[in-house]
């Protein structure tokens, strides 16, 4: 996997990061929250979450792969309840944009679902993806438990000791307590507004680099 993303991950180093966003989210969020102790996995099914920047961008890869049954896109990791879009924009919440992914682990596995979150964005920018900065935009894993945490640990230490990235790795590892779905205008966000610029020009570009790279794990349509 480790000499597959090295040599994969320089195409994705070039790619345009999410511009700024600043479209309004005034619709009222439904309160519910996925937390450690009121977990909705579906039997058979596993959870990982993931922020890597802009979630309009992410989630889109994200839905594409086989074994994959769901992608939210919410926030995490801030001191702030049921934070709307805005609040979470000011960087006063601690949290960070990210998509929470429910996966079928006979399809596919953690290990492969990192290697994607790996290669889909910059994880060498502290709390900076490209033109978006700031904390909400930081690279982190948010654990489910122990397996994950290692495994991600362990990974990170290899990309590192490899070279794959000429910049030392600044995830963060995180535990996960507690995800807030985003705003309804922020969930499928490129599949529901394929036609705008923003998505021709900067998330379709990732999209087909994407395509080209994990061609075999991507869902048949």
């Amino acid at each position: 996997m480790l000499k597959v993303l090295f040599i994969s991950v320089v195409s994705f180093m070039g790619l345009s990061s999410c511009a700024q966003k600043n479209n309004k989210s005034n619709t009222k969020k439904d309160p519910k929250v996925m937390t450690t102790a009121n977990t909705s996995t579906p039997l058979n099914m596993d959870t990982a979450t993931f922020g890597t920047g802009c979630f309009w961008c992410t989630e889109a890869i994200f839905q594409q792969l086989e074994g994959v049954e769901k992608v939210t896109s919410g926030y995490s990791g801030g001191t702030v309840a049921n934070p709307t879009y805005e609040e979470v924009c000011s960087k006063t919440t601690g949290h960070a944009e990210c998509l929470n992914i429910v996966y079928n682990p006979a399809k596919i596995s953690f290990d492969e679902l990192l290697e994607v979150f790996w290669q889909t964005h910059d994880p060498t920018t502290l709390n900076r993806q490209g033109a978006d900065a700031g904390p909400q935009y930081r690279s982190v894993v948010f654990y489910h438990n122990e397996e994950q945490k290692t495994k991600t640990a362990r990974y990170k230490a290899e990309l590192d000791k490899s070279g794959a990235f000429n910049k030392p790795i600044v995830t963060t590892l995180e535990p996960f307590t507690i995800f807030y779905p985003a705003e309804a205008e922020h969930q499928n966000y490129y599949n529901n507004n394929t036609s705008q610029g923003y998505c021709q020009f900067v998330i379709r570009p990732k999209l087909e680099k994407f395509e080209k790279v994990f061609k075999s794990k991507l869902k048949k349509h």
